[in-house]
């Protein structure tokens, strides 16, 4: 099979002056995944290595960077799945990982569970040779400056964190490898000023991320509650099982996204034939996709 990578880097109103580095941030995710995939690498090592560059990219709510919740602390969230096997790996709620895709990763092939949170997370990566990170190692500035502000608006007078002009750089990645297999992959920060311990969809299998290769893969980003409540990946690969072409079914899931419970953001979404979609209903949406006759990157919708 040709080989194919989508990958996103979250949807809002992205301003002007901020398009650039977040095209360049795609733009350099698609050019290491797709170095993966040229090589004869897996659909799951090219979308594990594509979400690392987002991570360290301090553009995107990923890893280093990432929006500080109510206690001034970054919280990290992170799912892959394999399409082949339907295995999965996911962290939640983890501090002290620069990049919890890797624990995700190692959850996969290394673990009998899918799932691990917090401290458990953790002392599971520390065990699998991952090293450990202070958690002031992920924060920068400019977002301690950003929770200040928020934080000083009397509690009547704080913005909507969940609207669409609110930053939702949540990153992710599909990839379609030369053996026919798909995979999926999302990382998160989470939301400014959100509870200790909340979790988005980002991580959750089926809500911010599913993959399975009798269906489609797909990766979300935006309003995380929405999401779940929808379990909006596994409704839209599901659509694509049902005969859908994954561009339609990437519109579909967005429309009723926002029809049946308000929300807002985009997903991408890929198929074993390597036919793909890209949507969006927030004014732009980060998002790049490489082949062997494509290599696009945009901000605006496809």
């Amino acid at each position: 099979m040709p080989p194919i990578l989508v990958v996103h880097g979250g949807a809002w109103a992205m301003p002007d002056d901020m398009v650039d580095a977040h095209k360049n941030g795609v733009r350099q995710a698609l050019a290491t995944g797709w170095t993966v995939l040229q090589r004869g690498g897996s659909a799951l090592d090219a979308v594990e290595e594509a979400i690392v560059v987002l991570e360290d990219d301090e553009t995107f709510d990923a890893g280093r960077g990432s929006f500080l919740n109510r206690d001034g602390k970054v919280q990290l969230d992170a799912l892959v799945m394999d399409g082949a096997t339907l295995r999965a790996g996911g962290v939640g709620c983890v501090e002290r990982l620069k990049n919890p895709i890797r624990a995700a990763r190692k959850i996969l092939s290394d673990s009998p569970h899918v799932y691990f949170v917090a401290e458990g997370a953790e002392r599971f990566a520390q065990e699998q040779g991952i090293a450990l990170c202070k958690n002031e190692d992920l924060i920068i500035p400019r977002e301690v400056a950003r929770l200040q502000e928020y934080q000083s608006h009397g509690t009547d007078r704080k913005p909507d964190l969940f609207a669409p002009a609110i930053s939702h750089d949540t990153v992710g990645a599909v990839a379609l490898d030369n053996k026919g297999n798909i995979a999926a992959g999302t990382s998160t920060g989470g939301t400014l000023d959100k509870a200790p311990g909340r979790l988005g969809d980002s991580s959750l299998i089926g809500c911010g991320c599913y993959a399975d290769n009798d269906t489609a893969a797909a990766s979300t980003t935006g309003w995380g509650e929405p999401i779940m409540k929808l379990v909006l990946a596994k409704w839209t690969a599901d659509r694509v099982g049902a005969g859908h072409p994954p561009d339609e079914a990437a519109s579909d899931a967005i429309h009723y996204l926002k029809n049946r419970v308000n929300g807002h953001g985009g997903i991408i979404v890929l198929n074993r034939k390597g036919d793909f979609g890209i949507f969006h209903n927030t004014p732009r949406m980060a998002w790049g996709v490489r082949s062997g006759i494509l290599d696009v990157v945009g901000v605006e919708k496809h």
